[in-house]
């Protein structure tokens, strides 16, 4: 019988670990190649795991609710269609059967087959013995860090397989758990000698009670006042996790530049209704946006890199990722791949369709890995500028500013002049581990003078 591992797949650069969301297949059932087996989540996308080949799930590595990092085996699968044999009985049995023990128990005749590395052996974490309940790796961590003990472990009732405790119901009992989790200890009577000495090395000896220390992060705040209480979603957890890894990682440096966008807009104004019946489709300044920055990255290739310990990787390929807004207020970056080989129509389908998908969770993992440079576009939301967050394991990303009317000064023939126009405030945040004040700041001049430029006799 020959057996195949499904591994959990690299969703992107910066994930390394994903949730189970659902087993869509169990232990038993026929699967087709390609076929979904189960679906996952990560920080940035759900997305379903399909079967590398036709067979039959022999076993189940993971349960639903579990965090399970890229390269871990999930299942094996049969490719013969076949389960398993049981197991052969064990030597003391075969010898109460034939009356006799034998010297030597001969091994049964099976094929060789293909075995995953088994799972680390679950050695005890936690206070006291247990029963033979299985616990998984991530509950058991949950309650080490609680201090529950085995026995007060085995009274959770489990929603998962089998009645197994998922993640999900360690973290309701921890919630709601009497004199926050704190274990009762037997006290054991010590004898006391009514003597000064005595008495002096008991009051030593016997500890001061401490205040026990309990993980905040599973715990349901305590508040006063007129308040609402709302834990965060899967999305917006990690969404948090990866921007405090991000500020961790890379010491922050953020320019600003304003400029004079008049041009460009007059032109997106006159030519838009036009682009619709032409090319059917919807031109904002995104994809305008984006050329500048691809038009800048060639001049300044040094800040299409990424760090990797002391090395410095650059990017040959320009692929810019786009901050998208999602109704339930998170956000997620989808990538506009080869962007550099691409005219500003195709700019705009590739911006409008991974803005659609973005929306309707439609998104697959390769849409949203392999960006190089980010753009966030706050001007949506009708600020004037800001100061983002690096997008890793890039070293730049770009914010552009809401357009707004503003007087300025025009340098004429005849002089200066006081003129309306259509000004936007630009920043860059960027990693001064690699990129200092000169190189994030040319390059942020640069794309303002693209933007500036723009060509407003340009032909769609």
């Amino acid at each position: 019988m020959a057996l195949v591992e499904l591994v959990m797949p690299k969703m992107g650069e910066s994930i390394i670990e994903a949730t189970i969301l659902k087993w869509v297949k169990n232990v038993g059932d026929s699967v087709e190649a390609d076929e979904t087996i189960l679906e996952i989540a990560t920080d940035k996308v759900d997305s379903e795991v399909p079967s590398p080949t036709a067979g039959v799930i022999t076993e189940i590595m993971f349960q639903e609710d579990e965090v399970v990092e890229v390269g871990k085996v999930l299942a094996m699968i049969s490719t013969d269609g076949e389960m398993p044999a049981k197991t052969a009985a064990p030597a003391a049995e075969v010898a109460q059967s034939n009356g006799h023990v034998p010297e030597k128990v001969a091994a049964v005749a099976t094929p060789p087959v293909t075995v995953s590395a088994p799972a680390p052996k679950m050695e005890p974490v936690m206070a006291g013995g247990g029963s033979d309940r299985f616990y998984s790796p991530l509950v058991k961590n949950i309650a080490q860090k609680e201090n529950i003990s085995y026995q007060e472990l085995d009274t959770i009732p489990g929603t998962g397989l089998n009645g197994r405790v998922t993640k999900k119901d360690i973290l309701q009992y921890v919630s709601t758990r009497p004199a926050n989790g704190a274990s009762v200890q037997t006290p054991v009577a010590v004898p006391v000698v009514n003597t000064p000495a005595a008495t002096n090395q008991v009051a030593q000896a016997t500890p001061k009670p401490q205040k026990v220390a309990t993980s905040t992060s599973n715990e349901t705040p305590i508040a006063e006042g007129n308040v609402e209480i709302i834990e965060m979603d899967r999305m917006r957890k990690l969404i948090a996790k990866h921007m405090v890894n991000s500020k961790q990682t890379s010491p922050h440096v953020t320019s600003f530049v304003e400029a004079d966008v008049t041009d460009l807009v007059n032109w997106r104004n006159s030519v838009k209704k036009d682009f619709i019946k032409k090319y059917g489709e919807k031109i904002t300044f995104t994809p305008i946006f984006v050329e500048a920055v691809i038009k800048a990255l060639a001049d300044y290739p040094m800040v299409n890199v990424s760090v990797s310990g002391d090395h410095i990787i650059v990017k040959k390929d320009i692929n810019i990722g786009m901050a998208t807004a999602l109704p339930n207020g998170n956000l997620i970056v989808p990538v506009i791949k080869h962007a550099d080989r691409m005219n500003l129509l195709g700019l705009t389908k590739s911006v409008n369709e991974l803005a659609a998908n973005a929306r309707a969770n439609k998104l697959s993992p390769e849409q949203i890995q392999g960006g190089t440079f980010t753009l966030t576009n706050v001007g949506t939301f009708g600020n004037v500028m800001g100061t983002p967050i690096i997008n890793q394991p890039q070293v730049a990303i770009l914010a552009v500013g809401a357009i707004r009317k503003k007087p300025a000064v025009l340098e004429t023939e005849h002089g200066d002049v006081i003129a309306v126009r259509q000004m936007m405030f630009l920043s860059l945040s960027y990693d001064h581990r690699v990129v200092d004040g000169f190189l994030g700041g040319s390059f942020l001049r640069r794309v303002a003078d693209y933007l500036e430029a723009f060509d407003k006799t340009r032909e769609i």
